[in-house]
């Protein structure tokens, strides 16, 4: 699933000037705006309710998943090819794309570890201290917005912003802290290595989206000039 930076343009791009034309970003944006470019305006979801949107076939613990179905702390959900799932469990709001399986563990509604077997997932966390786990990678995390990808061989991590703690799953002490403010070092971990990456495969509007889910908003501004606001685009 993971593309190189030189084998296509940075991703952001099309999907930035795309919420631009739409107007998801003007002062004021009305949810005609907003509609236009996800369908609906994105808002905190109703107590009990789980699933935002569930797209070509998505199980939840076996189970075909529906507008109604419920996601707890403990529990499975797996994507197949072409479907997506946006989906909040607690405090904590997730983007699981196509072709992925995803295993949650934790108490009640609070999820404290997250399972990625295979595929790729952008996540949004309230408080506390929660991991994440690819099939080559352990990530503590507290507060962040994180996006991985889960691949045989190597798993790409990329700390959208907070504070995380990466350590290879074959030698725990190959670790590395990352405190990122905006997708500052995104990274691939082999069993035994962590070294750069690229950003790949996910944007802001994306973690604005499901930021909005549980309430809240990315701690950036979708135009810092560093990261490709108007002066780029």
């Amino acid at each position: 699933m993971s593309q190189r930076s030189d084998e296509q343009e940075d991703p952001r791009r099309a999907f930035l000037l795309k919420a631009l034309a739409a107007g998801v970003f003007a002062a004021g944006a009305t949810p005609a705006a907003w509609a236009q470019f996800f369908g609906r305006r994105p808002q905190k979801l109703p107590a009990g309710q789980s699933v935002y949107e569930a797209t070509g076939a998505v199980t939840v613990n076996g189970q075909p998943a529906t507008s109604a179905t419920r996601i707890g702390a403990t529990g499975s959900v797996e994507t197949g090819r072409g479907a997506q799932l946006i989906f909040v469990v607690g405090f904590d709001a997730f983007l699981l794309r196509e072709r992925s399986r995803l295993e949650l563990s934790g108490d009640g509604v609070l999820v404290n570890t997250m399972r990625l077997a295979t595929g790729a997932l952008l996540s949004v966390f309230g408080s506390g201290r929660k991991r994440v786990v690819t099939s080559t990678s352990a990530t503590g995390i507290r507060g962040t917005g994180l996006y991985v990808e889960s691949e045989p061989e190597r798993s790409y991590v990329c700390t959208c912003y907070g504070d995380v703690q990466i350590a290879t799953l074959a030698d725990a002490s190959v670790t590395e802290r990352i405190v990122s403010k905006h997708h500052d070092a995104p990274r691939y971990v082999t069993q035994n290595r962590i070294e750069p990456a690229p950003f790949i495969n996910h944007t802001d509007v994306e973690l604005a989206l499901i930021e909005a889910l549980v309430g809240r908003t990315p701690p950036f501004s979708l135009f810092d000039e560093d990261y490709g606001g108007a002066r780029r685009y």
